[in-house]
């Protein structure tokens, strides 16, 4: 369908022409024509099908056609969870108003609070904010909302994960009674009825493809012990063509690391996570946009809203802790209709994600082996490593982690470091359990981070902007 079906504004159909907007995908076609019509919608849709535009577009078109109505006041509040998704939004509002007099600002921590502060009190049309940062400004009596006309929850499922419903329903107290209310997400999970409930009048309901990412992404997945996961990354790299990868890890720390390792075997690689600056991030996404950046080593924070079309390859250096989070991470790939590549570098404590992500994808996940690589060696005596006990023993022993099969035979994941080709399984040198992290909160002998600094999701929000302060490790 293209877009002069929705007989949009002369103004806002030139930005989309200019920015080069031909034919609306499935979200598009099914929830502009009802934003345009004005009621409250409930938009689900796999990550990377343009639910952004799908929003902007009525937006737009509607603040035009009631351009006198509340001069100088903001019209517009679009809340979303993180300070990437708040400046892609701003950037698609940009993109395609840019014909258009009206204006967008972003409120979001990690920056100054004053150039926000005049935005706010300008009454600055449309405002993107994170919830924390909002709250501050409303508790100084910066920010005015009685003349919001339209609130649009942005990843409603992810304010929820990090905690943000409390932040969510007092900005909703801030904002009239009468007004559109949209909620976008790309998933639909039941702790969302409660925040619809009250925010919510009669909603109209589309869903498109919950819970599956885009057909037009492969998946593999690459075995392999845990001390071994760095040496197999730069041989995977060295094997493929490397212009735009987004590497995935679970720890800022282990980010960085890996973003060491890269450096040494000379790519262009930039970290991405929350002990960076707002400044450093923007710069790096700039510099993996713009292509002087091969490659962007990041936390889950850049799971959602990073919308860049030239991303040829995710790769999860470590496997998200839910099948969820993977469809949010791999939807970096193969967007707008473009092929590519989800490759999961995996170890035995993997297997029940694995099984996860499976049925969402309705069939088993490819097992690969890179060619050359050697998936016997012993961790350095730096790692912390030790001999596998007899009863447990990692990849290759009898009593696995998959189940106690010997590798190749009856493991359905044959997840063994290295592939069985007719010699022996291997019975030492592999980590204990992959390196899980301690019951205790102390460190795993193989250096895995321990419980003590999984990822917060308490509902205290402000600058941090929902991530717990210096023992986050995102």
């Amino acid at each position: 369908m293209g877009f002069k079906s929705f007989k949009l504004d002369p103004r806002v159909e030139k930005g989309l022409q200019a920015a080069g907007y031909e034919k609306a995908t499935p979200i598009q076609a099914a929830a502009i024509p009802v934003a345009l019509e004005g009621h409250d919608l409930i938009g689900t849709a796999q990550t990377g099908t343009g639910k952004t535009a799908a929003f902007v577009l009525p937006i737009l078109h509607n603040l035009l056609a009631k351009s006198q109505a509340n001069p100088g006041k903001t019209r517009v509040l679009i809340v979303t969870p993180t300070r990437e998704l708040a400046e892609q939004i701003h950037e698609v509002i940009a993109k395609l108003g840019r014909f258009t007099p009206l204006r967008s600002a972003t409120v979001y921590g990690g920056v100054g609070m004053i150039p926000q502060e005049r935005a706010l009190r300008k009454g600055t049309e449309i405002i993107v904010a994170c919830p924390g940062r909002l709250l501050d400004h409303i508790k100084r009596g910066n920010a005015k909302l009685d003349h919001v006309e339209v609130l649009i929850l942005d990843e409603a499922d992810r304010m929820l994960d990090m905690g943000f419903l409390p932040s969510i329903q007092q900005i909703i107290q801030h904002v009239p009674a009468k007004r559109q209310t949209m909620l976008f997400s790309a998933t639909f999970e039941p702790a969302l009825e409660q925040l619809i409930h009250k925010s919510m009048r009669t909603p109209k309901k589309i869903s498109m493809g919950i819970e599956a990412p885009a057909a037009t992404v492969a998946h593999a997945l690459y075995p392999v012990n845990q001390h071994l996961k760095t040496n197999l990354l730069v041989k995977l790299l060295k094997e493929m063509t490397v212009k735009s990868v987004l590497i995935f890890s679970r720890t800022k720390h282990r980010a960085d690391r890996v973003v060491e390792k890269l450096e040494k075997a000379g790519y262009a690689t930039a970290g991405l996570h929350a002990n960076k600056s707002q400044s450093q991030r923007k710069h790096a996404l700039d510099q993996f946009r713009s292509g002087k950046l091969q490659i962007l080593v990041a936390t889950d924070i850049a799971a959602r809203g990073l919308d860049i079309a030239s991303i040829s390859h995710v790769i999860n250096f470590d496997i998200p802790d839910s099948a969820t989070t993977y469809i949010h991470r791999i939807g970096r790939t193969g967007r707008a209709a473009k092929t590519g590549d989800a490759l999961t570098l995996v170890t035995p404590e993997d297997r029940a994600i694995v099984r996860d992500i499976e049925k969402i994808l309705g069939k088993p996940i490819e097992k690969r082996t890179v060619e050359g690589f050697d998936y016997h060696e012993k961790a350095a005596p730096s790692e912390h490593t030790h001999a596998a006990h007899p009863r447990s023993e990692g990849f290759h022993g009898r009593n696995n982690a998959f189940g106690g099969a010997a590798a190749g035979r009856s493991n359905p994941y044959n997840y063994g470091g290295a592939p069985n080709r007719g010699g022996a399984p291997s019975r030492s040198g592999a980590p204990n359990r992959g390196g899980a992290p301690s019951r205790s909160g102390a460190p795993s002998r193989s250096g895995a981070p321990s419980r003590s600094g999984a990822y917060s999701r308490s509902s205290a929000a402000g600058k941090g902007q929902g991530y717990s302060n210096s023992r986050s490790r995102y």
